[in-house]
């Protein structure tokens, strides 16, 4: 009996050393992800102990590339038997070393094939984020089920209930599985996440089952922010916080031929120029302000994290300036007054633009008028204009380069409000009047209102009174059958021209007014 458990262990561990083709990790792997991987794995009594070894060795095989960490990628292990069992959780191992060492120490359950319950502990303990150990909210899920096809229960329900719950369910049958029931419950497409292959010859799928969880999984490591015309902002993920290093940027706008798009990202360094910009970040920092680039170009950036504790792949991206705006590029006029209005440009680009020169005219043949701004004063107020005037503005921007751009727009002064307006008379009773009229407040200081008789036999008696400039009606009584009512602004040095009306009373009590 000793001997058989000697022997099985040897085999064991030579199954799950790792072999010179382990340690050359695959390259695109290293630093390309972010999410938490869940393997299932079948170790009921269906399983032979070679067979749980093969799988344990396709799995050292299948996660040695990857970077493990909370800013990684991070693996549970869950078996499935009688009674499944969670071997360890996401958080359980950060480096490839305590995780191949992890999978050479997991001995089969044996017994019932009991998936569904393994589903169960999966979705409530470790796929649910928020859990203790469970995974983290907002990032990529995947579930991948290694199985012998033996009778592995109702699954498809639990399976479509943590599809449903945003996990990526992926299967490696090395039996004889129901097709039907297995390509019912992996995520679509069908034909990258469901596997048969025989126990011995796992390793043909390694490369396809491990490109299917990166394609999953794959997290944005380094993404261009704030382009302008002659400027870029690099930003990355630190991956070498805590670590000792820097980080190696290099730019330059993309080679003819070279493939990538404004806001690709990848790996490859091909499509980087030779005539190049280099900088030099610490291992802290995670961003950097790229400069001297050309509007409306093409650029690649790399970055490569530098460190003697850990390799990290070179990452790339493509992105493209914006075409040069020359100011002005938009003029607007606002504060539309008689006899001002407020002239507005835009961009400002005080490092080209030495002054900013303003013509205004009235048309068609007013005369010309001129005022010129420093190059970081993107507005002015013109005055002294002309009420209800169309004028002509031109903004010319005076560029360092010696040229000159020029926008113009046309706008029209206000119109001269009346200072009272639309005066009306109703008449209340039989010798008294209502009078409304409409007034500009502004500028007033008051109202007056006179009125006299039209029978009266002495020329020139009148009755005068004196209302605040917020007044805008008031009630006359006591008039004589026919009367001449006259109300006029007053301004701070004199009297404005008024209106006036003639209120007349008869017998059947109705009356009219009109303006003279």
């Amino acid at each position: 009996m000793e001997g058989k458990l000697l022997f099985t262990w040897m085999l064991l561990c030579l199954l799950l050393r790792p072999s010179a083709a382990q340690n050359t990790r695959p390259e695109g792997v290293l630093n390309c992800c972010e999410g938490d991987v869940l393997f299932l794995v079948d170790s009921s009594g269906s399983v032979s102990s070679y067979e749980h070894s093969r799988m344990l060795a396709f799995l050292s095989e299948l996660l040695l590339p990857f970077s493990l960490g909370e800013d990684q990628v991070r693996v549970g292990l869950l078996q499935v038997g009688s009674k499944p069992r969670l071997e360890f959780g996401f958080g359980k191992y950060h480096t490839q070393s305590g995780l191949q060492g992890a999978l050479t120490n997991i001995k089969p359950l044996r017994g019932d094939t009991n998936t569904v319950d393994a589903l169960k502990m999966a979705k409530e303990w470790v796929l649910r984020p928020g859990a203790a150990d469970g995974a983290r909210a907002g990032l990529p899920r995947v579930l991948v089920w290694l199985t012998d096809g033996v009778k592995p229960g109702d699954v498809i329900g639990p399976m479509a209930e943590l599809q449903e719950e945003g996990v990526a369910v992926l299967v490696v049958s090395t039996g004889h599985g129901n097709y039907q029931v297995l390509r019912r419950v992996v995520s679509p497409p069908v034909e990258d996440h469901l596997y048969f292959v025989d126990i011995d010859d796992m390793s043909i799928i390694t490369e396809d089952l491990r490109d299917a969880i990166i394609e999953i999984i794959r997290a944005e490591r380094i993404h261009v922010r704030d382009i302008s015309t002659n400027s870029a902002t690099l930003h990355w993920r630190p991956v070498l916080s805590g670590l000792s290093g820097h980080y190696e940027i290099l730019f330059s706008p993309l080679v003819t031929g070279g493939a990538g798009g404004a806001g690709g990202t990848g790996t490859s360094t091909s499509t980087l120029g030779t005539q190049y910009q280099k900088l030099r970040q610490s291992a802290s920092s995670s961003t950097a302000l790229l400069t001297g680039l050309k509007p409306d170009t093409t650029y690649t950036a790399t970055l490569t994290p530098e460190s003697n504790e850990q390799v990290f792949n070179t990452l790339s991206v493509t992105f493209t300036t914006k075409p040069e705006v020359i100011s002005p590029a938009v003029v607007t006029v606002s504060e539309l007054r008689q006899n001002s209005i407020q002239v507005s440009w835009g961009p400002l680009q005080p490092e080209t633009v030495t002054s900013y020169y303003i013509e205004y005219s009235a048309l068609p043949r007013g005369k010309l008028n001129a005022v010129t701004v420093g190059p970081t004063q993107n507005s002015t107020l013109l005055r002294g204009l002309q009420p209800d005037t169309t004028y002509l503005v031109t903004v010319s921007a005076r560029h360092a380069s010696g040229k000159e751009k020029a926008m113009s727009v046309k706008v029209c002064t206000q119109e001269v409000t009346p200072a009272l307006a639309d005066l009306q008379l109703t008449t209340v009773g039989s010798d008294s009047v209502q009078v409304d009229w409409k007034g500009s407040v502004a500028g007033l200081k008051g109202y007056w209102l006179t009125w006299e008789s039209l029978q009266s036999s002495v020329p020139g008696q009148r009755s005068s009174l004196y209302l605040p400039p917020d007044s805008l009606s008031t009630r006359l009584n006591h008039l004589p059958p026919s009367a001449r009512v006259c109300v006029s602004p007053i301004y701070r040095t004199a009297r404005g021209e008024g209106l006036c009306c003639t209120a007349q009373f008869h017998s059947d009590a109705l009356a009219y007014g009109y303006h003279s």
